[in-house]
């Protein structure tokens, strides 16, 4: 059997040698017999590589494509391992590995990488300065800081800076005096009158005449200010308070006599006082829709608080809807004349009320001022007979 020697072989030059049983082996990289290690066994025969294949010449960095592929090549020229190399530079393999592929980021920091090259290209036989020159090309130092431009035009530019400052400082002086002095001479001076002394024409006129003064006029009438109107569901106090006192049943009975004359209490709304002879009052808060008989259109349409009337016209095709009859009292030429008997009632029911107790008011009265003259004022007719016997 033939076993190949490496470049770590143990042979001599020449010689018997007493571990391989005296059998004296040559150097010239010829196959040379042994013994054979037990008896009956084939012989074994070792063939060691010629000195020169083992240890190849230095090689150069400087024509290789990178610094890696240069490492590279002359391992595998010298035919040994990464695990070999590591062992006689102290490096671990990996690392070795990571020069070879050029993989700087897999290398620790640089000044030890930096050891790890001049190491390798030692044991491999190179140039470590020639290694290290191709590695700080190819793997610059990214963290020096930039130094500030050195030259013969900075000097220059430096020593010209006073002079350029100078220069433009006089020509900003000058820009500014200038527009000083165009504003001084283009500037609007008052000028002196051209009248001295007043005309002996002129004279000086009336006195101003006294203004009068008549009396103040008397303060408008006073008029009707509806109270303000509160949204149900918008203010939650007024709606509370105005849910507590409608749900308050009425008193039992009239609570106004009847015959007795309107009280306002609040606003009031609908005609005026002098075109409308039908007046309904809230009692307590309650709901009223003043429309016409078809519904077509809504005249009115609110809640009124206790004490707030409205007015009903003289005519028109209208009825009024109300949530509680018992809610509205109603007054007939400003006289109180019960409550609602309905929901809906037309105007022209309530207007022809008021016009009848007109009337009987009318005749009442009539009956009354007769009633009130002495039985003397009143002259019986004289008979037609009397009259000629007197004669």
């Amino acid at each position: 059997m033939v076993y190949p020697q490496g470049p770590f072989s143990t042979a001599g030059d020449g010689g018997s040698d007493p571990a391989n049983g005296g059998v004296e082996s040559t150097s010239s990289g010829e196959t040379s017999e042994m013994a054979p290690l037990d008896t009956g066994s084939e012989s074994e025969t070792y063939a060691a590589p010629a000195r020169d294949e083992a240890y190849p010449p230095s090689l150069s960095l400087a024509d290789a494509p990178s610094l890696g592929e240069g490492l590279k090549a002359a391992r595998e020229a010298s035919m040994r391992t990464l695990g070999q190399l590591a062992d006689l530079t102290r490096v671990r393999a990996e690392y070795l590995k990571a020069l070879e592929e050029n993989a700087w980021s897999s290398l620790p920091s640089r000044p030890f990488t930096l050891g790890y090259v001049r190491a390798y290209a030692r044991a491999l036989g190179l140039d470590e300065e020639v290694a290290a020159d191709r590695f700080k090309s190819e793997c610059p130092d990214l963290s020096d800081k930039l130094h500030a431009p050195v030259g013969s035009d900075l000097e220059e530019v430096k020593k010209g800076s006073p002079v350029l400052v100078g220069v433009i400082g006089l020509m900003v002086a000058g820009v500014v005096a200038w527009n000083v002095t165009q504003r001084v001479m283009t500037a609007d001076h008052a000028a002196p009158s051209d009248l001295q002394q007043t005309p002996e024409a002129w004279s000086q006129g009336d006195p101003l005449a006294v203004v009068p003064i008549s009396a103040p006029l008397p303060a408008p009438p006073d008029q009707t200010v509806p109270a303000p109107y509160i949204t149900p569901g918008l203010d939650p106090e007024a709606q509370a308070a105005s849910a507590a006192e409608a749900a308050a049943p009425l008193p039992p009975g009239p609570a106004i006599p009847v015959g007795a004359a309107f009280n306002q209490k609040g606003a009031v709304y609908g005609a005026a006082p002098g075109a409308s002879s039908v007046l309904l009052q809230a009692r307590k808060p309650a709901n009223i829709v003043v429309r016409n008989s078809d519904g077509s259109v809504v005249y009115l349409a609110r809640q009124l608080n206790t004490g707030e009337a409205w007015r009903a016209p003289l005519s028109g095709d209208m009825v009024v809807d109300v949530s509680e009859p018992l809610a509205f009292a109603v007054y007939l030429n400003g006289e109180y004349h019960g409550s609602l008997d309905v929901n809906v009632t037309p105007i022209s029911r309530l207007n022809s009320q008021a016009a009848q107790s007109a009337a009987a008011a009318a005749r009442a009265a009539a009956a009354a001022a007769t009633a009130a003259q002495p039985a003397s004022a009143i002259v019986p007719p004289a008979p037609a007979g009397g009259a000629a016997a007197a004669g």
